[in-house]
Parts: structure tokens; C-alpha cells; sequence
């Protein structure tokens, strides 16, 4: 790859379009295994650069508490209650504005680099209610001032909270400076869960699962800061906990060979090629891969109750050391998708709680609601594990695994332009941006296919390229082109971290309100990801006008021995309109 150019395949190009969309997929997944995207270094260095950016402006703001001094007197400071409030809080302004997961090139936002802020301070854009049927004032799916005046809100108290300073003495942790004041603590959760509400979206993108957990625990410092560190602790165990067994699947591999062929440490050519069984003909996961797979599951998994219950000595050192370097590891490679800052954060946390406050634990509790939070936020996680379609695979703690709901859209040039006119939007879609930087619709087709070569590299990628075929089977494929669902919910709504949930019926109908879709322009495949105690997951297709026309189920089993560039799957079916027609 080079510093400023993306290292893209050897083709012939024009032999390459005559292929069908399996055989041009097959060269791309090839690159892929040996180069990953290709992604310029200059980008790699932008995002490093962002981290550094994210540590500095918090570091500053931390100094600006009142009794915290000192740019390199960390010692001194860095396991402060109000320190680690202050951090929670600047990330969840971090990410709710757009600088954090989602953000940039590697997210397929390219001009702007975000969204985010520029969709939700603008009326008219689109948002998603979680509820609308069942949460009074809720229905809709036209942003108004008042959401808008709601997210500013936001943004001004996570501000206002970030450069107060603490509330006095902490005789118990020696501490001189003391907490937030808790009516901030309240402005902001009250401010989020309505705003949530209203838009799901919102509370996604603030990774609520995380900040506004570690924000609920701020509660406690109220009745004793000790609490409040000890349920910050268990949040943190749930976090590491829930990621480890969602990836008690088959997906997980598969997530590692592409995330490892992707990064730019593992830079020479045969170090990557053995991520794959292999290369360049069986491009599922090799030894390497399971090997990385389940030592990192076994690793967060593990370790993390060792952090928690070890209480200081070698043993919490040794363990905070592992899990640092766990999330190292994670930054180094710089995956897709980005969600860089937020394993800084809680390489943080490890110092901040587990290191600085090593010694308090479960006996030291003096009410019983960090164990009740403890019991909500787990309870989450099982649900989300159970029952996917229902939580996202934020709060379901399904990083990483592979295995969350998916969708690809299947749009006619005459739907593309539907949505270009009619959609309060910021940014084009993707290709049109790209098309300016590569300067036709004929040269983007490599990296739309290489963006399909990641997708078909997991599991669930496969099936939905399958799935794409019965999505247009009574049209001629040629009279459409494959967006992915991320790429549609990045324009249509601003933010993108993982589609499924919010690239479902509901944006098909926001979109169908906006542009008058006729009957066939958008066909989109969606699919569920696996409940863990099932081995295949459940699929939908869908036409923007009249509905759901099929459903049916694919097998892990079968998806797992197949190859990238494999469209042709098994589908079992159990229901379709045609069938439910017929008399």
C-alpha cells in the first residue's frame, strides 16, 4: 500500500466487469487475505492522530478540575472519582457528536468525515423511535426542534459537567476534591433516556451501553463513592464478560482473519496468508486465526474476574497488564468500523479502577444497588444473546463476534436517485463521493467489490449475496446495484456502527414516506444474526412497497464451509407470498 494511494488488485479490468458478481468477488477476496483494504498509510496516521487528539483535549480538561494539577503528575491524580467521571463523560460527548465510532474514511464517510452532529441540530432528518407504538409522543420519523433542542441539551451538560469541579472532600479514598455534583449526573441521564426515545439512534451512537451505564453509577457517589467504584467495576466486568461469550460461536474466526489481514502492523504478505486455511484457494480461517480467536475470547473472558477479585499485588498487576495489551492489540489493527477511542477508554478504566482502586470489592458495598445494576445490565446482554432482533448488538455486548443483524440493499438507478433528491441528508452516498476522488462511476467499481469482499470474508456475507439472488429474482439482476446496509443508514440517518438494527422495516418506511419507491426499485435482504443457542439464523426480503415477500432460515453450518465468493448457500423456506397466493 502506499502512503497516499490505496494498493488496489492487478485486473484486467475490462475482463474483470464481464465476470458475474461471485467471479469478480473472487479476485478481490484474494487481495484482501494478502493486502486487507489496501487503506493508504496517510489514513492509518489520521486516525492515530485522532487518538493522540482524543488523550490530549481529555488529559486538558481533567487539569481543569479544581485540586487536580500537575500535566505529568499523573501518580497524583489519575485514580480521582472525579477524574474517571470526567473521562466517562468526555467520551460519550466524543462519540455522540460523530468524532468517534463511524467516523471517517474507514467508515465510508469520506466528505464530510462524519455525520452525526450535522444530521441531529437539523429538523427534517430522519430518526427512529425504539417503542413508537407502545411509548406515548413517540411515533414519527421526522426529527423536530424539539429532539433538536433535546440533543443540544445534551451537548451543553455533558460540557457544563466536564469543566465543574468536585463537590469537596472524600474522607473515605483521601480524596480532597471530591464528585460531580449528582443534579448534573441526573440532567444528563433524564436529557438521554427521553432523547433516546425518540431516536434510537442518539443513544447508540452515545454507546449508552457503556457511558450511560458509568454514568448510572455516578448516582451512587451520593450515598458512597465506594459504591460507585465498585458498580463501575462491575460494568466494566460485564462489558469484557458479555463481548467474550458472544464470541462462543463459529463467526468469531472468520472476524479474525479478516480484522488481522486488515491491519497494518502484520504488514508482510506471508504473515497474512496464514490467517487463512489456504490461501489463495480456501480463504477460511486457519490455525492462526482460531488460535487468536479463542485466545482472546479465553482472555476477556477470564482475566477480568481476575482483575476484579485479586485486589491488588502481583496478580492484579500481571492481570491489568493482559488486559491492556488486550486492547492494544484491538487499536493496533484499526478495524472497520473504528471504535478506537473506546478501547483507549477502557484501557483507562483498567488503571483508573481496577489499578488505582484495587482494593475495593464486593464486601466493601454499603447499599445493594450496584448489585442491582449489575443484574439489569447482565440481563441485557443474556436477552440480546437470546433474542438479537430484539437489542442491538451494543447493548447485547456483541462486539467484535461476527454476528449481528445485516442488510443489503438492492437498488435500481432510478431508487439512488429517489433518495438523492428526496432525503434531508449531508453527505451523497458513498460512490458519488468516491466517483469525484476517482474521477468515474467505472474506476469506484473496485472499491465498492472490495467493501463486498469484506463483507463475504464473514459468515453472514455469504448468505446475504445468496439471499440477494432470490431479493431480485424476478427482475433482471443487471437493472441493480448491491448497497450495503451500513452504507444506507450512514446517509439516511447520520451514524453507522453495525446496521441491522437500525436498518430495518422501520427505515424502509421512513424511506418509503420521503421517496415514493415504486414496486420493485428496493428489494433488501434482511438478516438476523444467530441466537446463541441456535445454530442458524432467520432472514427476510423485503420490497419498499409491498412488504415482506419471503422468510426463511440459513444454517451456520452451512455458511461456515463455504467460501468468500460463494453466493449459492442452502435457503430453507417457511413462508413466501407467492406460496400463501396460491390456492
Amino acid at each position: 500500500m502506499g502512503f497516499l494511494t490505496q494498493d488496489v488488485p492487478p485486473l484486467d479490468f475490462e475482463q474483470w466487469r464481464k465476470g458475474t458478481r461471485a467471479e469478480r468477488i473472487k479476485p478481490m477476496a484474494r487481495h484482501w487475505a494478502e493486502t486487507g483494504f489496501g487503506t493508504p498509510v496517510a489514513l492509518h496516521l489520521f486516525y492515530v492522530l485522532k487518538i493522540v487528539a482524543y488523550v490530549f483535549v481529555g488529559w486538558l480538561i481533567v487539569l481543569s478540575t479544581k485540586g487536580i494539577d500537575g500535566f505529568t503528575n499523573v501518580a497524583a491524580w489519575y485514580s480521582e472519582p472525579i477524574v474517571f467521571q470526567k473521562v466517562v463523560l468526555y467520551t460519550m460527548l466524543f462519540e455522540v457528536v460523530g468524532l468517534g465510532c463511524g467516523f471517517g474514511p474507514l467508515n465510508n464517510r469520506f466528505f464530510p468525515p462524519m455525520g452525526s452532529i450535522l444530521y441531529w441540530l437539523r429538523p427534517g432528518t430522519i430518526r427512529l423511535p425504539p417503542w413508537p407504538n407502545r411509548v406515548p409522543w413517540t411515533k414519527g420519523s421526522a426529527r423536530t426542534p424539539f429532539e433538536v433542542l433535546l440533543y443540544a441539551a445534551l451537548l451543553v451538560m455533558l460540557v457544563l459537567a466536564m469543566f465543574s469541579d468536585g463537590t469537596g472532600p472524600i474522607p473515605a479514598l483521601g480524596s480532597s476534591v471530591g464528585v460531580l455534583p449528582t443534579w448534573q449526573i441526573w440532567t444528563i441521564l433524564g436529557i438521554l433516556a427521553v432523547l433516546g426515545l425518540r431516536d434510537k439512534v442518539i443513544f447508540l451512537a452515545a454507546r449508552g451501553e457503556v457511558y450511560a451505564a458509568l454514568t448510572v453509577t455516578f448516582l451512587f457517589a451520593s450515598h458512597s463513592v465506594i459504591d460507585m467504584i465498585v458498580a463501575a467495576k462491575l460494568v466494566c466486568l460485564v462489558i469484557w464478560i458479555g463481548a467474550a461469550t458472544s464470541k462462543l460461536t463459529k463467526h468469531f474466526p472468520f472476524v479474525m482473519s479478516t480484522m488481522m489481514s486488515n491491519n497494518p502492523v502484520f504488514r508482510p504478505k506471508f504473515i497474512k496468508r496464514r490467517f487463512f486455511k489456504h490461501f489463495p484457494d480456501d480463504l477460511r480461517p486457519g490455525r492462526l486465526s482460531r488460535l487468536f480467536a479463542h485466545t482472546s475470547t479465553v482472555i476477556e473472558m477470564g482475566v477480568p474476574l481476575v482483575l476484579f477479585f485479586s485486589h491488588g499485588g502481583w496478580l492484579t498487576a500481571i492481570a491489568a497488564f493482559v488486559m491492556i495489551c488486550f486492547h492494544l492489540g484491538i487499536l493496533s489493527a484499526i478495524p472497520m468500523g473504528v471504535p478506537l477511542e473506546w478501547n483507549v477508554f477502557m484501557m483507562f478504566s483498567v488503571l483508573t479502577l481496577f489499578v488505582g482502586h484495587a482494593g475495593l470489592g464486593l464486601s466493601d458495598l454499603h447499599g445493594p444497588w450496584p448489585i442491582v445494576l449489575l443484574v439489569v445490565v447482565a440481563g441485557i446482554v443474556v436477552l440480546g444473546n437470546l433474542f438479537p432482533r430484539k437489542i442491538s448488538f451494543l447493548p447485547g455486548m456483541r462486539y467484535y463476534a461476527g454476528n449481528w443483524d445485516t442488510t443489503l440493499w438492492c437498488l435500481t438507478d432510478s431508487a439512488q436517485e429517489k433518495m438523492d433528491a428526496n432525503l434531508v441528508a449531508i453527505p451523497s452516498m458513498p460512490a458519488a463521493q468516491l466517483e469525484k476522488f476517482y474521477g468515474s462511476a467505472e474506476a469506484i467499481e473496485i472499491p465498492l467489490y472490495m467493501g463486498y469482499a469484506f463483507r463475504a470474508f464473514n459468515t453472514h456475507g455469504r448468505a446475504l449475496f445468496t439471499l440477494a439472488h432470490r431479493a431480485m429474482a424476478d427482475r433482471s439482476e443487471d437493472a441493480y446495484t448491491l448497497r450495503d446496509g451500513e452504507v444506507i443508514v450512514s446517509n439516511a440517518i447520520g451514524w453507522n456502527f453495525g446496521d441491522g438494527h437500525m436498518s430495518n422495516e422501520q427505515l424502509v418506511t421512513a424511506l418509503q414516506e420521503r421517496c415514493g419507491f415504486e414496486p420493485g426499485e428496493v428489494r433488501v435482504v434482511m438478516l438476523d444474526a444467530q441466537p446463541i443457542h441456535r445454530q442458524q439464523q432467520e432472514y427476510r426480503l423485503v420490497d419498499a412497497v409491498t412488504g415482506e415477500f419471503e422468510r426463511g432460515v440459513v444454517r451456520v453450518a452451512d455458511m461456515v464451509t463455504r467460501q468468500p465468493w460463494d453466493d449459492d448457500i442452502p435457503v430453507h423456506l417457511t413462508w413466501s407470498a407467492a406460496q400463501a397466493s396460491t390456492p
